[in-house]
């Protein structure tokens, strides 16, 4: 018996769902020093994802390394970013990356920056052991 159709087929339906397959990616500014949770897990689901990153400075970023300024820049990217997901059909998530230095005020201030905008689901980043 000829295998060589199947195989044929078996990579052409490989390529297919590859080209149509959607790759969640999210950036990870290596400028943040993530804190290690003995008790952290990583999170089930990775779609609908918000990035602020918050340096040890009290500055916040995106997840393209663009600076927001202040809290109604947050609440802004974060609306823009929730629309976004909505077309997707995904719940948008805020992840919250502080550095291990930052202040727990500026944590508070982009969680209620991102509550102003309708998101309150809140992910905080950790590593399980020391990198």
């Amino acid at each position: 018996m000829d295998m060589s159709p199947m195989i044929d087929m078996v990579f052409l339906l490989l390529i297919f769902f590859m080209v149509n397959s959607t790759m969640i990616v999210n950036r990870l500014d290596p400028n943040v020093t993530i804190p290690v949770g003995d008790y952290s897990k990583p999170p089930e689901v990775a779609a609908g994802r918000v990035v602020v990153n918050i340096y040890t400075d009290g500055k916040f970023y995106d997840d393209s390394e663009e600076e927001l300024v202040d809290m109604s820049a947050i609440t802004d990217y974060v609306e823009q970013k929730k629309r976004i997901h909505k077309q997707d059909g995904s719940k948008t998530r805020l992840l919250i990356r502080g550095d291990f230095g930052c202040k727990i005020e500026k944590v508070k201030q982009a969680v209620q920056a991102a509550a102003e905008a309708g998101v309150i689901d809140v992910i905080f980043s950790s590593y399980q052991k020391a990198p």
